[in-house]
């Protein structure tokens, strides 16, 4: 059914996406789908790393890494922007068709009344795209 699912990732916060992370694993596991990890950088330093070829190979590692613990196929996709918050969603966009990927899983906040403005990155994500779109909340 799904045979390459698209999770965007933040190497900074790793931990709050652990659920997205096991929910992909589980279904590439099930479909016999690849995983690819896709990030978002900026080219100044920042807590992960200081360039973005640093970001690349740390995103590259994890995605290998990703790989030996849960045993599916992966790869990674790491694109530098000037700003990531105002590019996140096109970025998306552009990296479902990129990668040929058929569904998209994303970790989400809960619903609150501010996404009635402004909507989170997963629901804008679902609304532009005709691949499945995976929200996952936090426990």
């Amino acid at each position: 059914m799904f045979k390459k699912i698209l999770v965007p990732v933040d190497l900074a916060h790793i931990e709050a996406i652990q659920r997205a992370l096991s929910t992909s694993a589980d279904l590439a596991r099930h479909y016999g789908a690849e995983v690819c990890y896709m990030a978002v950088t900026t080219s100044t330093p920042g807590t992960v790393a200081r360039t973005p070829e640093e970001y690349e190979y740390k995103l590259e590692a994890f995605a290998s890494g990703q790989e030996a613990v849960h045993g599916q196929k992966t790869s990674s996709r790491c694109i530098n922007s000037p700003d990531p918050t105002a590019d996140l969603d096109g970025l998306i966009l552009k990296s479902i068709e990129a990668v040929g990927a058929d569904l998209v899983v994303m970790a989400t906040h809960l619903p609150r009344h501010l996404d009635a403005v402004m909507p989170s990155h997963g629901d804008r994500i679902a609304s532009h795209t005709d691949v499945s779109v995976f929200l996952v909340r936090p426990a």
